[in-house]
């Protein structure tokens, strides 16, 4: 892992959805979040809410948190995540930019 210090809303990201919690989940990310899934949309809370019991919680999804990186801009992290579970499993990139110590942006995509 990285030596930076995850941010508080990327670590609740990983722990909420490590033991189940889909309404920790959700209040990780701001009331105008977006999270785009290799094209799929989401938008705000409701949104993030729909894509967590399809694709995330709902599937049983296990994250391990390998490294974190700054991004390209301020308040960016880049991180790589190894999902395991009853959906997708692999290891790849997650974008996060966050405002006001809640993710506003999440991006799943190369």
């Amino acid at each position: 892992m990285s030596s930076i210090e995850v941010p508080a809303a990327v670590r609740t990201f990983v722990e909420a959805t490590n033991r189940g919690d889909a309404e920790a989940f959700a209040a990780a990310f701001t009331h105008d979040a977006e999270l785009d899934d290799w094209g799929r949309a989401y938008r705000g809370r409701d949104g993030v809410r729909a894509w967590d019991r399809t694709d995330n919680i709902g599937v049983h999804a296990h994250f391990t948190l390998d490294a974190i990186e700054p991004g390209a801009s301020a308040d960016t992290y880049v991180a790589t995540l190894t999902v395991t579970g009853n959906g997708y499993n692999g290891t790849g990139p997650v974008t996060f930019r966050l405002r006001d110590g809640l993710i506003a942006s999440l991006r799943i995509a190369p």
